[in-house]
């Protein structure tokens, strides 16, 4: 996965059109998640779109710590674009981290509330609680 900080440089030197293109190919680029893990259970509340989020099982990082690795989904282009940005800036870092980390902070620089609709954005706080709370039950 990309990293957040190249997407970012990316994006912000696009104009809107390239931002919404971006977004798409970003979704395009998560890993696979297979239908029968797309559950009411792993369904993001809020979303206007549907969006699954599921933690797999966390690696091992080299100090011992569990590192954090989601599979996800939606049924709309652009959200899953929107669900990937969360992925960059949580994907394979430590529990530790994430669950002290200010992820929307992160994703500030994208502007994503000016740049899309107030519908494509306003489950991300829900995904990014949800990461958040599965990486400070594994830290703890």
């Amino acid at each position: 996965m990309t990293s957040l900080d190249d997407i970012r440089d990316e994006y912000l030197f696009l104009d809107a059109d390239d931002r919404y293109r971006l977004l798409i190919d970003l979704g395009r680029s998560l890993e696979s998640m297979p239908d029968a893990l797309k559950t009411d259970a792993t369904l993001v509340r809020g979303c206007s779109a549907s969006v699954w989020v599921y933690p797999t099982q966390a690696a091992k990082s080299a100090d011992g710590s569990d590192e954090l690795h989601f599979l996800a989904d939606s049924n709309a282009a652009i959200t899953k674009g929107i669900v990937a940005l969360v992925l960059a800036a949580v994907q394979d870092k430590p529990a530790a981290e994430v669950a002290g980390m200010d992820v929307a902070d992160a994703l500030a620089p994208f502007d994503l509330k000016n740049q899309l609709s107030s519908n494509r954005t306003q489950g991300l706080p829900n995904m990014i609680a949800l990461v958040q709370s599965h990486a400070a039950r594994l830290a703890a």
